[in-house]
């Protein structure tokens, strides 16, 4: 369901083309898969489209960089048997998540989004449906795929959605921008992620921690998905590691400016 969730440039060519046409276009958003461009090995990636542009929004992938700090965040479409293990390391540890769900999950596994409520993690809107939201330029089409789900998650929990919203696959277009924030969301993209989605194919410990910790730097968004059992037991020692490394874990609404309706 999930299996297009990360895009991830191999290269700067086709992104600093886009980037450059963005410029051109008097800094328009480009529409399609979010993706990155790393040049440099600890440092933060370059997004598809640029801090500045998407704060517009209140959209971000990016967090502080002048500060090791890290912004723990999950993706899950269905429940796999990972989340008990993921969210038992994070208690121990101490650190608080983001998780963004679909109407699927929360309808299917309630004890576990009241559990995620109950530590302290947030729960952020993924849709009721999981579409390409891009392709929805009717503001109710797109306004029902997230009130849906945030009604559902309030029947759940007793208490409303945090408005933090993260795009299917994450495909988005300007227009989508516009509208979540319309609706008081604030749009989490990300800032590291490796090919972790695929239940077929999971990477070994060894190919996991090669992706992920070269490329951690100060202020990063990390997108992991629950649904992998890699990610299940590798990340009490990703979590020490990065400690060992001077790392503290932040939590999304840190990224953005206080408002009253994300508390």
């Amino acid at each position: 369901m999930l299996k297009r969730d990360i895009y991830v440039f191999s290269g700067v060519g086709l992104l600093t083309v886009v980037l450059a046409l963005g410029v051109w276009l008097g800094s328009a958003l480009p529409t399609g898969s979010w993706g990155l461009s790393f040049r440099q090995e600890g440092a933060p990636p370059i997004g598809t489209a640029g801090a500045d542009q998407l704060g517009r929004y209140d959209a971000a992938y990016l967090g502080d960089t002048s500060e090791k700090v890290l912004y723990l965040t999950f993706d899950a479409g269905y429940e796999n048997g990972c989340t008990e293990q993921i969210l038992d390391t994070l208690k121990k540890h101490n650190v608080k998540a983001a998780f963004f769900l679909v109407g699927n999950y929360i309808q299917r596994n309630a004890d576990l989004v009241r559990r995620m409520v109950q530590e302290g993690h947030t729960v952020g809107n993924h849709t009721m449906h999981h579409p390409d939201m891009s392709k929805l330029s009717d503001f109710n089409a797109f306004s029902r795929e997230l009130s849906d789900l945030a009604e559902l998650y309030e029947q759940t929990v007793g208490q409303p959605m945090p408005r933090y919203y993260r795009p299917p696959q994450g495909i988005y277009s300007e227009e989508n921008l516009k509208m979540a924030q319309q609706l008081g969301y604030r749009t989490v993209f990300w800032s590291l992620a490796y090919v972790d989605w695929n239940n077929d194919a999971q990477p070994s410990r060894e190919q996991a921690l090669s992706k992920l910790l070269p490329r951690t730097h100060p202020g990063a968004v990390v997108l992991l998905h629950s649904t992998s059992k890699t990610n299940a037991e590798i990340l009490d020692e990703l979590l020490t590691k990065w400690e060992e490394a001077g790392y503290r874990f932040g939590t999304v609404e840190e990224l953005f400016p206080k408002r009253e309706d994300c508390l």
